[in-house]
């Protein structure tokens, strides 16, 4: 495969706490964001209806989108369906799914060439009840804490040597915290297509993280030249994924696909920060490690 121009950084004019200080800043702030949230909202982050419960219709209608608001007795979300004109999916925190039906087809206005059937405006709805979702939310977290376990153990097995196994670990915890605080600031509800996302994410972060290890710990070469090594692939491979995952997250938006432009963006705002945890934090304890820690 072809290679970005990536430069060869000098990272003998950084000490370790300088590359250090950066990622564990951004890591901060992700976490004080999450605390707050947590602290206002009794989550760390927002939950879409297939974890809080609730109510999706999926409506047809000439109504302005500004007065659809005044049609429901409770609050609504609205989001438009960019391939379908006037068509629009109204969430709702209610499971009361036959009142908001009636709602929608008494004070909706039907298009002039919708059929005219039973639905009325409704074209289709579904229903999620709090207590089924907090368990799909509860199998979801388990999901994701196996997968951060098993990969932690992975890492531990694969070099049996502390510090660069938590360097792994460290990096991939921060990969999945930065994520889900910006999923809190841009409004991207918790689903089970953002947890795939995260997923996602766990084992990309092991893949690079292990990469760069590798190449330091166990392949010939100066400690720099081994990292410049690993960046070549590294660095090309992240890039190149980012911008995979931003044009994705861009056509989604065009055409109304909410859920993947959910995910691209996550996606891109991970590999984002893995760049940044690989390449200052995961770099910096290596360094340590092989200088001036344990291995010398």
């Amino acid at each position: 495969m072809g290679y970005f121009d990536v430069p060869e950084i000098d990272y003998t004019r950084y000490s370790n706490r300088q590359l250090a200080a950066v990622p564990l800043a951004v890591l901060a702030v992700a976490l004080a964001i999450l605390g707050g949230w947590y602290v206002f909202t009794g989550a760390p982050v927002g939950l879409g209806i297939e974890f809080a419960g609730g109510t999706e219709l999926t409506v047809d209608t000439a109504t302005d989108e500004a007065d659809i608001p005044d049609a429901f007795d409770e609050e609504v979300s609205i989001q438009s369906v960019q391939t379908e004109d006037n068509r629009y999916i109204l969430q709702f925190t209610s499971t009361d799914d036959e009142a908001l039906r009636d709602q929608a087809n008494d004070n909706l206005e039907s298009l002039e060439d919708a059929d005219e059937d039973e639905d009325g405006v409704v074209v289709s709805g579904s229903s999620t009840s709090a207590s089924f979702g907090a368990q799909t939310q509860q199998t979801a977290l388990y999901g994701v804490a196996i997968a951060f376990v098993g990969m932690s153990v992975f890492a531990f097995i694969l070099f049996r040597t502390f510090v660069p196994s938590l360097a792994i670990v460290v990096s991939a915890f921060s990969d999945i915290v930065i994520p889900i605080a910006f999923m809190n600031i841009v409004g991207i509800p918790l689903s089970i297509g953002t947890v795939a996302a995260l997923l996602l994410l766990i084992g990309y972060s092991v893949d690079s993280d292990i990469l760069l290890n590798n190449s330091i710990l166990r392949r010939s070469g100066d400690f720099y030249e081994s990292t410049y090594r690993a960046m070549r692939t590294g660095v090309t491979m992240t890039v190149t994924s980012m911008a995979a995952m931003l044009v994705m997250a861009i056509s989604a938006t065009l055409f109304g696909v909410g859920l993947l432009a959910d995910i691209g963006l996550i996606l891109f705002v991970g590999l984002a920060a893995d760049l940044m945890n690989t390449y200052m934090l995961n770099l910096s304890l290596l360094r340590w490690y092989k200088f001036d820690g344990v291995s010398r």
